[in-house]
């Protein structure tokens, strides 16, 4: 194989030798024909000969010479180009690129050919690579800048570094590329830190009335322009800025927050001592809400602002002073509306605050009015705790009062004796009747309850259950020992009525029958509260009386009057003496006139109809 490829590379060359060679002949015995012609002796003939090869050894020489040149050129180019691939590989980190020639059998510019193409690739991937680099420093520098707080200048001039000077490798690309994601991300989180502190101071100078502008620009102007080309300065100087002023703002709402809330304490206190109208409210409307607010729940705009706390305290020192004028005025109110609970709750009012007292003390200046009004106030609210604490056994005693109301409207029915005649309302009469023998059968039971529980009451709070200044359990049994009289003196009426028909059966065979003229107009008039409609066809609901003592249902039975409800028992019973009534012993007019009522038309037993 060896010898035939020298065979193959000789054989041109030895044949445009040999080409050449009989060019050569041809022409040296064409000029030497020339020569004979002309008559060149053979001397010249030499000479001239000698001076053509001299002349072709010259230019053979001369060729050398240009083609060693050459040889040498190509040589230094592919040294350089060998040097300049190294130093791409190396800079570029181009490690797997393998390069194999065979230098001693392989031709100089086959070499470079093969050379100059990776080579170019390899120029193009670092011009690419520079530019990457250039990019990456450049946002580094950029965000490092803004980091450091520093004004980034970029320089064009800085775009290329020397190759020697810088690693293009795709392993530190990959180091730039990991410090540049960082640096950004410590960006977003700086700007992030940045923005929550601006809105936190945003919403701080909201609340407090301040200007946010002004407030933000003595840290950085950046923090509030906004425009093309400017960007939000995140330096650690401007976070320890804002962090400094969001704890200024902060100190500043919660001393602000304490004062309004003070403030208002205040004035909710006078608008309730001067029962201030709505619209006197309604305007401190939204700073009146802070009182039971967390400072951090305090975030309307402009709350805490020194204008409104201005407004709040002068309206605080107004009502002070229209306070004082009013003392005398808000103190008798309150009296009276602790007088209307006591009444209502039956409970005796404490007579230190009386209004005469309180018109005493006020003129006299010896008893601060707020604290008279204090004391007032406290003795409302004592009250409202008591009725509050008597509440199930008054509603018990309302009970019974409704229910001995119904007895002694029934008793009244019972004594009319056109109660049973045609006529209009008669039947609801007869209804109501029927309900309140239901209700009257219950009353021992609700008696027996209502002393039942007054007693736990008592013995719980270990003092007397007062009804109006009377023991209500005293009044209970004194109601019990009442009715137990009245039962006995039905049984006596029973008793009496029996042995007066006895004597009239006994009077009639003497003296024949005759007729009662008595029967018929006993109750023409309006008895027992009844009163006869325009048409005198029937009765109305009656209305209830006093009844007198010689009747069947003296009026100390009944708790209460029939109007408004006023218990006339328990107000008179103090005055009482302390010996049960002696019901039995009549007077004789009364008794009297029970016998002729009794003779005429009285019914036979009042309850039990």
């Amino acid at each position: 194989m060896g010898e035939v490829g020298v065979e193959f590379g000789v054989e041109p060359v030895i044949r445009g030798s040999m080409a050449m060679e009989n060019t050569c002949g041809a022409l040296v015995r064409e000029l030497e024909c020339l020569w004979t012609e002309i008559g060149e002796g053979k001397e010249a003939k030499d000479r001239m000969l000698m001076e053509l090869e001299m002349e072709c050894i010259k230019v053979y020489r001369r060729k050398v010479e240009e083609t060693s040149n050459e040889k040498a050129q190509l040589h230094r180019l592919l040294v350089s180009q060998e040097a300049e691939l190294a130093a791409l590989v190396a800079c570029l980190g181009e490690n797997s690129l393998q390069l194999e020639m065979a230098k001693n059998k392989v031709a100089l510019k086959e070499q470079i050919a093969s050379v100059t193409p990776i080579l170019t690739d390899l120029r193009a991937k670092k011009e690419e690579r520079m530019r990457q680099f250039a990019d990456l420093r450049s946002q580094i520098e950029k965000i490092s800048a803004e980091i450091s707080g520093q004004n980034h200048q970029y320089d064009p001039s800085s775009k290329y570094v020397k190759m020697d000077e810088l690693d293009l490798s795709i392993r530190t690309l990959t180091e730039y590329q990991r410090h540049l994601s960082n640096l950004q991300k410590e960006k977003s989180d700086r700007l992030h830190k940045v923005l929550e502190y601006v809105n936190e101071v945003h919403s701080l100078c909201g609340v407090l009335g301040l200007d946010f502008a002004k407030t933000v620009d003595e840290v950085h102007p950046s923090l509030h322009e906004t425009g093309s080309g400017k960007s939000t300065n995140i330096s650690s100087s401007t976070l320890d800025g804002l962090s400094q002023v969001v704890l200024k703002l902060k100190a500043e709402k919660k001393t602000r927050v304490q004062k309004l809330q003070d403030t208002v304490k205040s004035l909710l206190e006078l608008w309730k001592v001067m029962d201030s109208p709505e619209e006197e409210r309604r305007h401190f409307g939204k700073v009146a809400t802070i009182v039971g607010s967390s400072e951090e729940d305090v975030a309307y705009s402009g709350v805490l602002s020194l204008e409104i706390i201005k407004q709040t305290e002068a309206e605080v020192e107004r009502l002070t002073k229209l306070k004082a004028s009013r003392m005398k005025e808000l103190a008798l109110r309150r009296r009276l509306e602790l007088e209307d609970i006591c009444r209502n709750s039956h409970i005796q009012p404490d007579m230190s605050t009386t209004s005469e007292k309180t018109i005493a003390l006020i003129d006299s200046g010896l008893v601060d009015p707020s604290e008279l009004l204090a004391n007032i106030e406290a003795q409302i609210v004592k009250a409202k705790e008591e009725a509050l604490t008597r509440k199930e056994i008054m509603e018990r005693v309302d009970k019974w009062l409704m229910a001995c109301e119904e007895e002694n409207w029934l008793e009244e029915y019972n004594q009319d004796a056109k109660r049973y005649s045609a006529g209009r309302g008669v039947h609801l009469n007869l209804k109501r009747a029927e309900k309140a023998r239901a209700i009257i059968n219950k009353i021992p039971a609700i008696v027996d309850n209502l002393m039942i529980k007054t007693f736990a009451w008592e013995d719980e709070r270990n003092m007397p259950f007062l009804y109006d200044g009377v023991r209500l359990v005293a009044v209970l049994e004194e109601y019990k020992l009442t009715r137990l009289q009245k039962e006995e003196e039905r049984r006596r009426y029973r008793g009496q009525k029996k042995l007066q028909s006895i004597l009239l059966t006994e009077k009639e065979p003497l003296h024949g029958s005759r007729p009662s003229t008595k029967r018929g107009g006993s109750f023409n008039r309006k008895t027992n509260g009844y009163s006869t409609n325009g048409s005198g066809n029937g009765f109305m609901t009656p209305t209830p009386r006093r009844v007198s003592a010689g009747s069947a249902t003296p009026e100390l039975l009944s708790p209460r009057s029939h109007s408004g409800r006023h218990n006339w028992y328990f107000s008179d019973s103090r005055h009482l003496p302390t010996a049960p009534f002696n019901f039995i012993a009549l007077s004789k007019e009364g008794s009297m006139s029970s016998y002729a009522s009794i003779s005429g038309s009285e019914p036979d037993s009042p309850l039990l109809l």
